[in-house]
């Protein structure tokens, strides 16, 4: 009987140490605190941080939900683990916004050409406890984001 009850507890305490597990979570909200404490980052109300590095013409052309963007990006945990990036393949992707995560899609609408952020993203305005490809579960993500262009969606005139 005793040995049912060891297994069943050690693999609950398997599960609260994986990344799907509590710890991760706890983690992240302890790093999400620590760096929301560096100087000139800001943060929004859904939990996502920005850092603006450079800042494009005031008066360009904001994304918004229907358009697609073209921007350089690099991805990387909060190990510093880069997991997709860019700069690295040397073309900037074009995206629609409708796809992305959630930190992108609210992010992104604030930036204009020229501006180049980096993002800070909590787990849940990512890839939450899922994870997905290289991405483990409850991660947060760092992004570097440099908006190149906004490409208007249907009906959208852009200004020039």
């Amino acid at each position: 009987m005793l040995a049912p009850l060891f297994a069943l507890a050690a693999a609950l305490a398997l599960v609260a140490c994986s990344p799907q597990g509590g710890e991760a979570a706890s983690e992240a909200k302890i790093y999400m605190e620590q760096n929301a404490e560096r100087d000139g980052v800001e943060t929004l109300p859904s939990g996502v941080q920005y850092e603006v590095v450079r800042s494009g013409p005031v008066d360009g052309l904001k994304p918004t939900p229907t358009d697609e963007v073209k921007v350089h990006y690099e991805g990387k945990l909060a190990d510093g683990e880069v997991f997709d990036s860019s700069y690295e393949r040397g073309v900037p992707a074009a995206m629609p916004l409708a796809g992305l995560i959630p930190a992108w899609l609210e992010v992104l609408p604030l930036m204009r050409p020229g501006d180049e952020w980096v993002i800070t993203v909590p787990p849940e305005m990512g890839y939450g406890e899922s994870g997905q490809g290289p991405i483990p579960p409850n991660s947060v993500l760092i992004f570097r984001i440099e908006l190149i262009d906004v490409l208007p969606g249907p009906g959208r005139v852009q200004r020039g």
